[in-house]
C-alpha cells in the first residue's frame, strides 16, 4: 500500500519543510517513551535537530548516480587500470539505524570512456547516505558504474566498521567487514582480479 507521507528528500521545500516538522513530531514522541522530558533544557531543540540530521544523511534517496556523474564522462584511448583508493563513507545500518563507517576502493578498465574522479566519490555518496546493509552498497556502487561508463571492468571494495556490533550487541570493538562487487574483466581474469585486489589491499595487512 503506497503511503500518502512526504519523504524527507522531497524536492519541493515547503513539502521537505513538512516532512522535517512530521519528524520531529516523532522524534519528541521517541523522546517521551524513553522517560524524558522533551521541553526540558537540552531537549527543546533536539527533535528539529534530529530531523534536519537524518535528512543530511538520507539525501541519497533524493539523488540518482547518472546526476552526480552527469556530462564527465572523457573520450580517452586507454585500456589500463584506473582506482581510487580511500573514499571515506559514512552510512546507517538499516537494521539498527546505527552507523557504520570506513573506506570504498573503486577501479574500472575504461572501454573508450574514462569519468571525472571525483564523480567516484560522488557515487559513493549517493548509496552510503541511504539506510543500507553493506553488501548492497557495495553492490550498487558498482552496478552504478558499469550501467553509466559502460567499462570493460568494474571492482569495487569496501571495508567499514559497524556500531551496530561495537556499541550494542556482541561489542567487539576492532572488527572490520570487508565486502567486494566484481564485473566485467575484473571477475572473469584473474590477473586484473589480482591486480585490483592487491592495490585494494595494499598497506592494510590483507595482501
Amino acid at each position: 500500500m503506497e503511503s500518502d507521507l512526504i519523504p524527507l528528500y522531497a524536492a519541493d521545500t515547503v513539502a521537505a519543510g513538512a516532512a522535517c516538522a512530521n519528524m520531529a513530531g516523532l522524534v519528541r514522541k521517541q523522546l517521551e517513551l524513553l522517560g524524558e522530558d522533551p521541553d526540558r533544557d537540552g531537549l527543546q531543540k533536539t527533535p528539529e535537530r534530529v530531523a534536519r540530521s537524518l535528512s543530511w544523511l538520507t539525501r541519497g534517496y533524493g539523488i540518482e548516480a547518472r546526476d552526480v556523474i552527469g556530462d564527465a564522462l572523457f573520450d580517452v584511448d586507454s585500456e589500463g587500470m584506473v582506482m581510487v583508493r580511500d573514499i571515506e563513507l559514512y552510512s546507517l545500518c538499516e537494521h539498527h539505524m546505527l552507523p557504520f563507517y570506513g573506506k570504498a576502493h573503486i577501479a574500472y578498465i575504461p572501454n573508450g570512456r574514462v569519468v571525472g574522479l571525483s564523480k567516484l566519490a560522488r557515487l559513493v555518496e549517493v548509496y552510503a547516505r541511504r539506510l543500507q546493509v553493506q553488501e548492497r552498497l557495495t553492490e550498487q556502487i558498482a552496478q552504478a558504474l558499469e550501467d553509466v561508463l559502460a567499462p570493460r571492468g568494474v571492482g569495487v571494495v569496501v571495508e567499514a566498521a559497524h556500531l551496530c556490533m561495537m556499541m550494542r550487541g556482541v561489542e567487539k570493538q576492532n572488527s572490520k567487514t570487508i565486502t567486494s562487487a566484481l564485473r566485467g574483466c575484473f571477475r572473469d581474469d584473474g590477473r586484473t582480479r589480482d591486480e585490483f585486489l592487491r592495490l585494494a589491499h595494499a598497506g592494510n595487512g590483507y595482501a
